[in-house]
């Protein structure tokens, strides 16, 4: 049955996913000839079909490394056979986006093929020149080297990396779903990558579940099974969620939901409803049974999980053909923009007041999750342990929460509304991530709930918690968990970032923003870490030599903010300085304001990591004394005796000494 399977259950998913485009295209009307320019039937069909196969190999690279990061061992047969699935879903992954870039190449130029040199320039002009074009030839490089790597690379750690490679090819795929400078375009990329990276996981992962099949012992099939359903549970809430964000972006009112691309939106939910009741019918049944009789179930599971990957056909499918249907909400530019929305692609915020850094609201979906799941996650290891009877501090607790809820805020709220508009609001955010959130993140001790509360693996295999320890033992986290390089890297971050490239980076781009939350988040927690951390470090200052650390952290917060206090060039002239506000003070005052917030809003978090270290220091030195003293008390105080008997020998001997 396995081996039927692995033949029947690809070509089941490929017949069926291409069925399945052909219908949505006809249905939504992208199959029709178009009135101006039109490319052709094989340009019409044959540019969604490439990209329906580039998804497939999308999703078996990417569901494959995954499931081999986190579910298989190295040391069983399963490990090389998830490989071979990576690497040859690689290659189609490869030649299919190079297929995409021809095919869309077509349809954009209007050339005819030909097989002449002019041709050949036009296409490499494409390549080279044109935004879409570098898109796909970067896309079509990129899967190139994960190809080469998935057929050269066995080491689970270096896997990883490969790994991430892999997801950042989705990348350019997600920034062409969304014109970029039109309203949303931030949150359509985000919301379009989140639902590529889940939804790859979710179908890769069963696809290489069936295909390594025949690779399971009878022992391994239970844990396998039951490490894809928390994997498969995870990727459908998120798929729920970005596709609903995503489908909001592009259809709008309830009324659009009637027209073809609505349709088809329904069409693809109603799937994805079918498929959040096959995996309740595995969770409730087929798993339950396994753990209960220990034995792996026959035909009828796999049966019904190739089912299961035709229905992922379909809403492939219907995806691909979503794609290239005309939203109800157009996605082309308004040739009527602002500056404001030339530079960033949204309209420009009302004039900012104190009440409405409460009231503007700017939702971010990636940080949103990782602040839902990042306490949900932490709760849940809690009540673990309270079930087990262990103890965990409630102020640790409260502690993870609140940090989260600000970084939410942080993230999603007034701050980022207008941080793109006024670098003082830009800077407040800056302080808060780098100063306010790991000061409560960091005394939740989260690596040490980890360590407490996930079970550890026997069987070679990795799981959230080999991962997290192996990250924070690595050399790196050593080298960057030192105290003196994390403050360097703290301090040193002000002046790299703000008097380099990266800011306008950050600023203009979509993906230089996240960088810029990730750094600052995480800079300013390896700092606060090395100083106040709970979870073991490689290293520890003394106490006195952490007071030290904050007063020079300090001095150099201070210095860049009088710096920018008196600055009277602005840094990116011709982002702050041309966004066309009507409202508040000159980009110049502005940003000699936000020198004011570097230094004194982020010298309030300072001053009160410097009360937290002395009053861990004075606790220390009590514990120390209490200690000391229980040892007395245990040997009746035989050091004093010894160091009182020393100094009377040493002053018996002076005085047996003659004088000279």
């Amino acid at each position: 049955m396995p081996r039927v399977l692995s033949i029947l259950a690809p070509a089941g998913l490929l017949v069926v996913a291409v069925l399945s485009l052909i219908w949505a295209l006809a249905f939504g009307g992208a199959a029709n000839a178009q009135l101006l320019a039109d490319p052709g039937a094989a340009v019409r069909f044959g540019l969604p079909i490439a990209k329906l196969v580039v998804n497939l190999g999308v999703a078996g690279t990417i569901g494959a490394l995954v499931f081999a990061c986190f579910a298989l061992s190295p040391k069983q047969p399963e490990f090389d056979r998830a490989l071979d699935v990576a690497a040859g879903s690689a290659a189609l992954f490869t030649v299919s986006s190079g297929a995409v870039a021809f095919f869309t190449f077509l349809n954009i130029s209007g050339v005819a093929l030909s097989f002449d040199n002019d041709f050949g320039a036009k296409f490499g002009q494409f390549l080279t020149e044109i935004a879409v074009g570098q898109a796909w030839l970067a896309t079509t490089l990129i899967a190139a080297v994960v190809t080469v790597l998935c057929f050269a690379v066995r080491n689970q750690i270096a896997l990883a990396f490969v790994t991430g490679l892999a997801l950042f090819s989705l990348w350019p795929m997600a920034e062409q779903g969304h014109a970029a400078g039109a309203s949303g375009h931030d949150a359509a990329v985000t919301g379009l990558g989140l639902h590529l990276v889940f939804a790859a996981t979710w179908i890769g992962g069963l696809l290489t579940l069936i295909l390594i099949r025949k690779s399971l012992g009878a022992q391994r099939v239970i844990p396998v099974i039951e490490r894809y359903s928390s994997i498969a549970l995870l990727s459908f809430i998120l798929i729920a969620i970005s596709g609903f964000v995503s489908a909001e972006l592009r259809v709008g009112v309830l009324a659009n939901l009637f027209t073809p691309y609505g349709v088809l939106v329904l069409a693809k939910s109603s799937v994805l409803i079918v498929l959040g009741f096959f995996g309740v019918i595995h969770r409730q049944y087929f798993i339950a049974a396994m753990r209960r009789s220990q034995k792996p179930l026959g035909s009828p599971f796999w049966w019904l999980v190739t089912v299961e990957l035709a229905f992922m056909g379909v809403a492939t499918g219907i995806a691909a053909g979503l794609a290239r249907t005309q939203t109800p909400i157009s996605q082309e530019l308004s040739p009527t923009r602002t500056a404001a929305q030339v530079l960033t692609g949204d309209p420009l915020p009302p004039e900012l007041t104190p009440m409405r850094y409460l009231t503007e609201w700017r939702f971010d979906l990636a940080w949103m999750l990782i602040c839902a799941f990042g306490i949900f996650f932490y709760l849940l290891g809690v009540r673990r342990m309270k079930t087990r009877g262990d103890h965990w501090p409630v102020l640790r607790t409260i502690s993870w929460i609140l940090g989260l809820l600000v970084l939410f805020y942080i993230t999603n709220g007034g701050v980022n509304a207008y941080q793109k508009y006024l670098m003082s609001s830009h800077m407040l955010g800056h302080m808060a991530l780098g100063m306010v959130v790991p000061v409560l993140l960091v005394p939740g001790a989260p690596v040490t709930l980890i360590m407490r509360s996930v079970a550890k693996r026997s069987d070679g295999s990795m799981g959230v918690r080999e991962w997290v320890l192996w990250a924070v033992h690595s050399r790196f986290a050593n080298f960057v968990a030192n105290p003196i390089v994390a403050a360097v890297i703290f301090v040193s971050s002000l002046w790299a970032f703000y008097y380099t490239p990266l800011f306008r980076w950050a600023m203009s781009t979509h993906i230089g923003h996240q960088w810029m939350i990730i750094h600052f988040l995480l800079a300013g927690y390896l700092f606060v870490q090395s100083l106040i951390g709970i979870d073991p470090v490689p290293y520890r200052l003394s106490y006195p030599f952490r007071v030290m650390l904050l007063v020079g952290t300090m001095a150099f917060h201070a210095w860049f903010g009088v710096a920018m206090m008196n600055g009277t060039g602005l840094l990116i002239a011709d982002w702050y300085g041309a966004m066309g506000r009507p409202w508040g003070d000159s980009a110049i005052i502005d940003q000699q304001n936000a020198g004011g917030i570097a230094w004194s809003v982020g010298e309030i978090p300072t001053m009160i990591l410097s009360i937290i270290v002395v009053a861990m220091w004075s606790r220390s030195d009590a514990k120390e004394s209490k200690r000391l003293d229980r040892r007395a008390d245990r040997n009746e105080d035989a050091e004093l005796k010894a160091y009182n008997e020393q100094l009377a020998r040493l002053a018996e001997r002076d005085q047996n000494t003659p004088v000279r």
